[in-house]
This record gives C-alpha cells, sequence and structure tokens, in this order.
C-alpha cells in the first residue's frame, strides 16, 4: 500500500487513544509499506506522552501520543481522523496549513462544520465520508440508483442501529444514504428528511426520506433503506460487524489521496463510484 512514487506513505492519527484511534496505530502496524509519524490527542488527554502502539495494545511503535503536531509530522503525506466536530475542525485547519490531506470519518458535522471543512479543501485535499467502508458507499450508490428509478409513491425510510456509546444520531452512514436518496430524486434532503416522530404526527408527507435511530448493545452498525411502495417493499442493507473494516477504508483513501489536488471528495471518488 505504498504511494503512486513507491515511498512509504507518512501518516498522522488524530484521537490516538480513542476506539478508532487505536485501531489505526494497529492497522499501520500491518503495512511495512506506510509509517506512523505522530499520533495527536486532546490536550486533557490522560494518555499524552504515552506511547501510542502500547496504548494501541500492540509492540512500543516509538511515536508519543502528543496534542502538538511534531515538527518531524509537518511533512507528513495526510491525516486520518475519526474525532469530535470541534477537533475535527482544528484538524483541518492544521492539515490545510502544512498541505496534508485530511481523511475525515467523523460524524455529528453541523452544516457551519461542513462549510468550514470546505473551506480548508481549498488549499489542501480532503476526503469525507460518513462511513469509509467498501460496502457501505457500494449501498449508497445503488440507493441513488434505484431512488431515482422508482417514483415518489415510493416512501423512503432508513433506519440505522449503533452501540449504546456512540454520541450522535442520525449516524453518519444514514445522512450519507439519505443524500444518495435525495440526490437520485433531485431533491435537498434538508428540506424533504423526517427525523424524528412523536405523537400526532398527521399524514406522512409525499416525497419525505424519514429517518429511525435505534440505540444499544455493541452493534457496531446496521443500515437499511426502505422502498416502501403500494403493496411491495425494496429494502437494501449493510451490517458492519468489524470496525476494522473503517480503518482499512480510511488508510485506502489516505494511499489515494497522495499527489490527488487541493479539493473537496467522498468515499465515492476514492472507490471510483463518483
Amino acid at each position: 500500500m505504498t504511494d503512486h512514487s513507491g515511498h512509504p506513505l507518512r501518516l498522522i492519527v488524530t484521537g490516538a487513544s480513542g476506539r478508532m484511534g487505536r485501531m489505526l496505530v494497529k492497522a499501520i502496524a500491518d503495512h511495512a509499506e506506510i509509517h506512523l509519524v505522530a499520533a495527536l490527542d486532546a490536550p486533557n488527554s490522560a494518555f499524552i506522552g504515552q506511547d501510542a502502539g502500547l496504548v494501541a495494545g500492540i509492540g512500543a511503535s516509538g511515536i508519543a501520543i502528543t496534542a502538538e503536531l511534531p515538527d518531524a509530522a509537518i511533512n507528513a503525506d495526510a491525516m486520518i481522523d475519526f474525532t469530535i466536530p470541534v477537533a475535527t475542525r482544528l484538524y483541518a485547519a492544521m492539515a490545510a496549513t502544512h498541505h496534508i490531506a485530511h481523511i475525515i470519518g467523523t460524524t455529528g458535522l453541523s452544516a457551519d462544520d461542513l462549510a468550514f471543512i470546505a473551506e480548508q479543501a481549498r488549499h489542501t485535499c480532503i476526503v469525507r465520508s460518513g462511513n469509509m467502508s467498501l460496502g457501505v458507499n457500494l449501498l449508497a450508490a445503488m440507493v441513488q440508483k434505484v431512488a431515482a428509478a422508482l417514483d415518489p409513491s415510493f416512501d423512503i425510510e432508513i433506519v440505522e442501529m449503533h452501540h449504546r456509546m456512540k454520541i450522535d444520531a442520525p449516524s453518519g452512514t444514514a445522512y450519507l444514504l439519505g443524500e444518495a436518496a435525495a440526490t437520485g430524486r433531485n431533491i435537498a434532503l434538508e428540506h424533504h428528511s423526517i427525523r424524528s416522530r412523536d405523537g400526532e404526527t398527521g399524514k406522512r408527507p409525499e416525497g419525505s426520506i424519514g429517518f429511525a435511530t435505534l440505540r444499544g448493545g455493541t452493534v457496531i452498525g446496521d443500515h437499511s433503506v426502505i422502498f416502501a411502495g403500494n403493496g411491495e417493499r425494496i429494502t437494501l442493507s449493510h451490517h458492519a460487524e468489524d470496525r476494522s473494516l473503517f480503518a482499512s477504508g480510511a488508510l485506502k483513501a489516505a494511499v489515494w489521496s497522495k499527489g490527488q489536488p487541493v479539493g473537496l471528495y467522498s468515499m465515492m471518488d476514492v472507490l471510483g463510484l463518483s
């Protein structure tokens, strides 16, 4: 998994002590042609100064977790970021300043956050996706095609379930699928989505895209898109069984970003599905 020049890819992992950060440090260690050059975490993290490899449960990596970007990592090729919106904004500015590609898997981003990220993409390559897996992005491509093929008499509902610790809802993947459905129908998701129902809701508006959110247990991520017509239903689903698939997709995006022009991209671009 080397870049186009054949040189090892130099990567920065943010949120290095978190669930996905540790998974990424492990995944990088499995690829001799990818080098971890920095592991970043919040300034108040209890893991600052500790070895990123040991925190990830593997052997010592020689890379200490820091709050600031080390001088040795300023020329890194890419930064992979599965953190929280406020941190992602800081990392996006950092990546833009140093012209480091920024791979963003953070979810729960607001419209203002997305506008800020788009502004930083004028200075570096940014790949942002609500889900980094191959399967989910193939699902999104299919959802778009099905939505385009069916008329508005087919109601669209997106159902997702995640583990009890997830802090944002609906999931970034649910939004990704909703955007795919809206694109297929040539409508704006923000004007046609229904994200909660309670009490006397009245008749379902024709052409709307509904979201249902479930939380519990240790579910990594289940997503279904239901097209409910008169007398028939079409359901397209994806079930994540191993969190490492997100790390694998993020590494694929990092490799793809090497040498790409500045701009904002998605996993659809990385996978050649756009």
